[in-house]
C-alpha cells in the first residue's frame, strides 16, 4: 500500500502559509501532531529545508507508512508512537525545549477510512472495531455490547449530535440481547430501520452520527483533544504558530475556546493597567473558522467537512 497514493492532505497550502513565518530560521522545530499517511509532514520537509520535523500517531501502522514516506529526509525527521496529548512528554524526551510550529489535522486518515478491515467506514461491511491503535482499548463493537443503555444515549446524543439516539439505543439493545454485533453492516442497517422516514431523505448516510460517536467514545477523542490544545500551545516558543484543522463541530468549538482564552487579558475589571501576566498569550491568525475553497473539495472530497483556525504564541507565561 502506497501512503502517496492514498493521501490527499486537506488544506495543505493554507497549512503551509499559515506555520512559514515561524519556520523560516535554522533549526526551527515543527510538530506534526496527527502524522497519518505523512502528506503534510512531507510537504514540511520538502518547503521547510532548514526545519526539523517530530511527528506523532497513535496508530502503529500510519507510522510505518509514512516512514517510507519520509525515509529520504533522514534524520531531520522523528517519528514517535504516541497520543498527541502526550505532546509535552514527548519534546522532554527528545530534549526539545520549544516547538516553533504544530499542526493537528483532527479525525480518522484516509488510511483508517480505506482499509475496510478498521471498521471505522459505514459504506461497507467490517468488524467493528475503529479504534486507531488496535493495540490497545476497547472497539466499538464492545462499546456496543456492554454499555449501559443509557450511556449509549448519552455518547450518540454528545458526540454524534444524533437527535434519534433513544431510538437508535433501544434497538440496539434488543438485537445484542439475540446476538452481540460484530460487524458494521449490521449495525447501518439497524440505524435505517429505526430512524423515522424523514430523518432517511436528508443529510446522507443516517449512521453517520452513530460511527461518529462510536469512534469519539472508543478513541477517548475529545477528552483527549481536550487536555492536548492547551499543553499544545503550552509547548510553543514565542513567535511559534499553531494551525489546526478539524471536522465536526465538536472539535472545532473545543479549539476555538482554547484560541479564544489565550487571546483574551485576563485582569480583574478595572485596571488602569494590565499588568503583563494578565496579557493575551495568543494572536489569532484567522477570523472564525476558515473553510476550504470548491476547488480543494473537488479534489479531496474529505476537505469539504474541515474547518481551519491558527493562532501565534506572542508572551510567555508569567507568574503573578
Amino acid at each position: 500500500m502506497s501512503s502517496n497514493a492514498l493521501h490527499v492532505p486537506v488544506m495543505l497550502q493554507r497549512c503551509l502559509d499559515m506555520l512559514a513565518p515561524a519556520l523560516a530560521q535554522p533549526g526551527a522545530v515543527v510538530v506534526d501532531c496527527t502524522l497519518g499517511l505523512g502528506g503534510h509532514s512531507e510537504a514540511l520537509l520538502r518547503d521547510f529545508p532548514q526545519a526539523r520535523l517530530i511527528a506523532l500517531d497513535r496508530d502503529p501502522s500510519a507510522l510505518r507508512l509514512a516512514g517510507e514516506r519520509l525515509a529520504p529526509y533522514g534524520d531531520r525527521a522523528t517519528l514517535v508512537h504516541a497520543v498527541y496529548d502526550e505532546l509535552p512528554e514527548v519534546l522532554d524526551r527528545l530534549g526539545v525545549p520549544r516547538a516553533q510550529g504544530i499542526l493537528f489535522d483532527l479525525g480518522v486518515s484516509s488510511m483508517q477510512l480505506d482499509e475496510a478491515e478498521r471498521g471505522f467506514a459505514y459504506a461497507q461491511d467490517a468488524p467493528l472495531d475503529m479504534r486507531m491503535d488496535q493495540t490497545t482499548g476497547v472497539s466499538a463493537a464492545e462499546v456496543l455490547n456492554t454499555y449501559p443503555p443509557g450511556e449509549l444515549v448519552r455518547i450518540l446524543r454528545a458526540y454524534g449530535e444524533e437527535k434519534f439516539a433513544k431510538k437508535i439505543v433501544d434497538a440496539v439493545v434488543r438485537e445484542r440481547a439475540k446476538e452481540p454485533f460484530t460487524n458494521s453492516a449490521r449495525l447501518v442497517e439497524l440505524i435505517r430501520a429505526a430512524l423515522p422516514q424523514a430523518a432517511k431523505r436528508t443529510g446522507g448516510n443516517p449512521a453517520k452520527r452513530t460511527f461518529q460517536a462510536l469512534r469519539i467514545e472508543v478513541n477517548g477523542e475529545l477528552a483527549v483533544l481536550e487536555q492536548a490544545i492547551p499543553a499544545a500551545v503550552g509547548t510553543l516558543a514565542v513567535g511559534g504558530r499553531i494551525a489546526v484543522l478539524s471536522y465536526h463541530s465538536l472539535e472545532d468549538r473545543l479549539v476555538k475556546q482554547v484560541f479564544a482564552a489565550g487571546a483574551r487579558n485576563t485582569a480583574p475589571p478595572g485596571l488602569p493597567v494590565v499588568p503583563e501576566q494578565y496579557q493575551p498569550r495568543l494572536k489569532l491568525l484567522t477570523r472564525g473558522a476558515e473553510l476550504p475553497t470548491e476547488e480543494e473539495i473537488a479534489e479531496n472530497r474529505r476537505a469539504a467537512p474541515a474547518r481551519f483556525r491558527g493562532a501565534e504564541r506572542i508572551r510567555e507565561e508569567v507568574g503573578p
